[in-house]
């Protein structure tokens, strides 16, 4: 399947994520239901893997997968924590487009980082993103 398939579920998913967890933190520490979100996150990852039957030895998986995973889900959840708590502080309306600043971000870093071309057109895009970003929050 083509990515961006996956892509737009990814979208999708992200916005349910906002009104499920603005609804969801509006009577519950927002910590704790982080942590009720990753037990969640945990348990339908494990089940996917199982079904799957793609369950790997951890000996056979290589450190620099395992050392940039660890750094990925240390990243995943302060991001998650600054999330619930925004969305129990703020509307999902203008909380959400603020988190979308991470394509912004994440542009930037592909190119100081991994050494993706900047083309002009996903330079364009990035300032219409941002541009859209504090149009929506101002």
């Amino acid at each position: 399947m083509d990515w961006r398939i996956y892509a737009l579920g990814s979208a999708f998913f992200a916005a349910l994520t906002a009104i499920f967890g603005k609804v969801g933190v509006s009577d519950l520490n927002s910590n704790l239901a982080t942590f009720i979100r990753t037990i969640v996150v945990l348990l339908a990852s494990a089940a996917l893997i199982s079904m799957r039957q793609e369950w790997v030895r951890p000996a056979n998986l290589p450190l620099k997968s395992i050392l940039f995973l660890v750094l990925s889900g240390l990243a995943t959840g302060l991001s998650w924590l600054c999330y619930y708590r925004a969305l129990q502080l703020g509307p999902a309306s203008r909380v959400a487009p603020i988190d979308k600043l991470s394509v912004v971000l994440v542009v930037f870093f592909a190119v100081a980082f991994l050494g993706e071309p900047l083309t002009w057109k996903t330079g364009v895009g990035t300032v219409l993103i941002a541009s859209g970003v504090l149009l929506m929050t101002l």
